[in-house]
């Protein structure tokens, strides 16, 4: 009995994707297979993808160039954020997949589909990720999760592609899983599953080693508008062209490397190695033009919500409740944080030099301990008896 008669898949050219197609349709009696691969600006040349799919078995093949929405609504917002999942991982991966999502569900309206499909299996984030955007932007639509499902091993996975003529992407000296996207790169499997083992230089390609950096410094300025980035070394950049170019410079100096060990939420301890040149740098500059630019109170509670924000991104939850009540009040929140920051790149390092804004609430008058100093230091003695006095009347209370 067929799950579904018209499925939209997904795809992205890998084994599991590409055994979806015929699996669903011999397997399952799915009657029609669109697959669409998302341009999510992995570097790669997507026409050999659209075709592969095709010779798969896929009754239509689509490519959805989704660059700029991945950095304009996702990357920026979770810039705004300070978005770190773990206080480590600035969540590039997680944040492609409820764009996926979306435009799934706009493909599924569009062709008159009854079901999406993903190569997802039971033991990572991506599958909760797109089953719970799914869910929340078409509820009527089912949810086919092959690779879940099957039972196959990775062997018998890609015998039973060849079957069908779906040749193996996957050499023996590169063993690695990797997910690749404008916002960096995810890399596991392999020797990096000892935790023990340092990762070997053949992994990275968005960063350098640091024996390879540069040996003087790079400064760059990174100029934002209520709370997105908008320039570099103070030209407007498109968002896309803006990523993009922070990449390279920011790679060039072996800056967004992260090695750790990270908590998924199926339960298990994974180790993961990222590279994330360009967001790395953006969200510390970005903080750090909030400390200038943030009263107190909005900053402390603002830096409360970041890690529960970061949980939600992480945790497939894009369009829960929650995190759209959060975004409101982090928009909030960015109205004044506008100006520009100094970053100073050198050899694995990223240190903010400098900041300045219209709206910043640092005044010289009141922090220099010079001759110009307009602060009433007598105010101080009224101030700290007022602010101590509860814990006078404590520790009294404790004597008697």
């Amino acid at each position: 009995m067929a799950r579904a008669k018209k499925v939209v898949l997904a795809y992205s050219g890998g084994v599991d994707t590409s055994v979806c197609i015929p699996y669903l349709k011999h397997e399952w009696g799915v009657e029609e297979v669109i697959a669409l691969a998302a341009d999510l600006g992995q570097g790669d040349e997507l026409e050999p993808v659209r075709e592969k799919a095709l010779k798969s078995g896929a009754s239509e093949s689509i490519v959805a160039d989704v660059k700029l929405s991945f950095v304009k609504d996702y990357a920026f917002r979770a810039i705004q954020a300070n978005a770190l999942y773990e206080n480590r991982y600035p969540l590039g991966t997680s944040l492609a997949r409820p764009l996926i999502a979306k435009v799934l569900v706009e493909t599924a309206e569009k062709y008159g589909a009854d079901a999406i499909a993903h190569g997802c299996t039971g033991k990572g984030n991506d599958q909760v990720r797109f089953d719970v955007s799914v869910a929340a932007l078409n509820p009527s639509l089912k949810i086919l999760a092959p690779a879940r499902e099957w039972g196959m091993s990775r062997e018998e996975t890609i015998a039973y592609g060849e079957k069908f003529g779906i040749s193996s992407p996957v050499k023996k000296s590169s063993p690695y899983s990797i997910d690749r996207n404008l916002l960096g790169r995810s890399i596991e499997a392999g020797i990096l599953e000892d935790p023990t083992t340092e990762p070997p230089e053949e992994i990275y390609l968005m960063t350098k080693a640091i024996a390879n950096t540069p040996n003087e410094p790079e400064y760059i300025e990174i100029g934002f508008t209520r709370g997105i980035p908008t320039t570099l070394n103070g030209e407007s950049k498109n968002p896309v062209d803006l990523i993009e170019q922070l990449n390279t410079v920011v790679g060039n100096h072996g800056v967004g490397r992260i090695d750790m060990i990270e908590n998924r939420l199926v339960g298990i301890k994974s180790r993961e190695i990222y590279e994330s040149p360009a967001m790395c740098v953006l969200i510390q500059a970005h903080r750090d033009l909030e400390s200038l630019t943030l009263t107190a109170d909005v900053t402390h509670y603002k830096r409360g919500i970041e890690e529960t924000y970061s949980q939600i991104v992480y945790n497939g939850l894009w369009y829960n409740p929650l995190k759209t009540a959060l975004d409101a009040f982090i928009q909030d929140t960015q109205e004044r944080v506008s100006g520009t920051v100094r970053v100073k790149l050198f050899k694995g390092n990223a240190f903010i030099v400098g900041r300045k804004s219209e709206h910043s609430l640092y005044s010289p008058d009141l922090a220099t301990y010079g001759a110009e100093d307009k602060f009433d230091h007598r105010a101080a003695e009224g101030f700290i008896y007022v602010w101590g006095l509860p814990t006078r009347i404590w520790a009294h209370q404790g004597r008697s």
